[in-house]
């Protein structure tokens, strides 16, 4: 079975269809981690199909990143539908009688939900599994934190700046900056027990029954080796990207 027919490949090509269609959609601000994370989804997984075709497997390329990637973009989806938008269903907003309403809605609703759903059910689907051990879960953390100290520092800096404060919780508006110190160890946790829950399901996972390899083995080349480096055959090959997050549907990001 060529990696063409695999559908590891077409999912991923979905993802990378979902993410520039809802960026193409509407203008949308660096600032906002919704933007920051599909991003970083886009050059991952655009990167991931290029090797899947380059070297006929269905192994990601830098797998560990696979994980962080997974959980930045969920991050996207869970803030903006529970503590941005209260929960409310965000379906009804993708008919609108503004068009532009209507059109900046379905851009937020790709990149707010389409996207990370996807995303997550790449990591629930397909492999490699166990690629990524428990120790990374704090680096998985450091791109969200970052955000956040460099979103407060940034408005603090630049107070002209044109959305000074990306999301309400680092605005000290009302609470102070002790309150938006609380904000931030509140959402850093649990962000990391999202973290450990990824890592649990992929273990889990790895452990059922499967009829099937997790990954098409690389093509051989004349010799019958795979080449020196990256993943074959479903496992780790060297990180060889960075280590490196929404309002809601009705809001600009």
């Amino acid at each position: 079975m060529t990696v063409l027919s695999r559908p590891e490949l077409w999912w991923r090509v979905a993802i990378v269809a979902c993410g520039y269609t809802g960026f193409q959609m509407d203008q949308h601000r660096f600032a906002y981690y919704t933007n920051q994370s599909n991003l970083i989804v886009l050059g991952y997984f655009g990167a991931t199909i290029y090797w899947m075709l380059k070297r006929g497997t269905t192994a990601p390329a830098a797998p560990r990143l696979r994980g962080p990637v997974t959980l930045w973009i969920v991050i996207t989806c869970l803030i903006s539908h529970f503590v941005l938008n209260h929960g409310d269903n965000p379906l009804p907003g993708l008919i609108h009688g503004d068009p532009a309403t209507e059109l900046t809605n379905r851009s937020l609703f790709l990149m707010h939900y389409a996207v990370p759903i996807m995303v997550l059910l790449d990591w629930l689907l397909f492999g490699p599994r166990r690629v990524s051990p428990w120790r990374d879960l704090p680096l998985w953390l450091i791109y969200p934190f970052g955000y956040g100290i460099t979103s407060i520092f940034r408005a603090i800096l630049f107070p002209e700046v044109p959305d000074r404060y990306p999301y309400f919780f680092f605005s000290p508006e009302g609470k102070g900056y002790l309150g938006v110190a609380l904000w931030m160890v509140a959402l850093l946790a649990l962000f990391a027990l999202l973290g450990a829950a990824l890592l649990a399901l992929d273990r889990l996972l790895a452990a059922l029954p499967r009829r099937t390899a997790t990954a098409t083995p690389a093509t051989p080349g004349p010799t019958g080796e795979h080449g020196r480096t990256g993943a074959v055959d479903g496992k780790a090959g060297p990180v060889t990207g960075p280590r490196s997050g929404s309002p809601s549907p009705t809001a600009r990001g």
